[in-house]
């Protein structure tokens, strides 16, 4: 797990102006799963469904190990789930890496280059900061780069970002991957080390939040 600690040692300016309620640290989750929960919960946007979300940094070579896994997880979640990603935000850095998601997702290219940016990160060095490397990588990728350069500074990514920073400080995770479930439960690579143990942990904090749904 990429986590704080780590990040300091590193040098990196992290945030620290966290807010938004406190934590109660729970031994155990729903079925005996390690998670923190958030008091009070986070607002979700699923709109009457279980909100499952995972906070990712491009950059995090335990997001990157998991994403083989937490893509077909993500595809059989139950129907009462509603599964998105949200990038983390630390610093300044990590901020440059949620404005590329954001403006992909903007121009409609974020699913379908989410595991190839990924690769081409971890296995070509492609340095997300840098805006040159990356507009000749689009363009391999058929992506309109101008349209790309016109979406990066939109209001509509600029509002997302600034939302994620929100969300990174509210949702008081250490470090990534982390799952969070219905704006209440937090699961992290810091807590249960195996990812296939993580994936499994938080399938059973996601059906007791099915189970608290209202009764239609």
């Amino acid at each position: 797990m990429i986590s704080r600690n780590l990040l300091r040692m590193a040098g990196l300016v992290m945030f620290t102006a966290l807010s938004l309620g406190t934590i109660s640290a729970q031994a155990q989750a729903p079925k005996t799963a390690p998670y923190i929960e958030l008091t009070p919960p986070q607002p979700t946007e699923a709109g009457g469904k279980v909100e499952v979300i995972e906070f990712f940094w491009f950059g995090c070579p335990h997001c990157y190990a998991l994403e083989p896994l937490l893509e077909p997880w993500s595809k059989k979640l139950p129907k009462e789930v509603v599964f998105r990603r949200v990038p983390a935000i630390f610093n300044d850095q990590w901020g440059v890496a949620g404005r590329v998601f954001y403006t992909l997702e903007a121009i409609g290219e974020e699913e379908r280059l989410h595991r190839a940016l990924f690769d081409a990160i971890h296995k070509d060095n492609l340095r997300i900061t840098d805006e040159s490397a990356m507009a000749a990588w689009l363009a391999k990728q058929k992506v309109d780069v101008d349209k790309y350069k016109a979406a990066y500074k939109s209001f509509t990514v600029e509002t997302k970002l600034k939302r994620a920073l929100q969300m990174t400080q509210a949702y008081r995770f250490d470090g990534v991957p982390a799952l969070a479930v219905q704006g209440r439960y937090v699961l992290s690579a810091g807590m249960i080390n195996d990812r296939q143990d993580l994936l499994r942990a938080t399938d059973r904090v996601i059906a007791d939040s099915i189970k608290q749904l209202p009764k239609k």
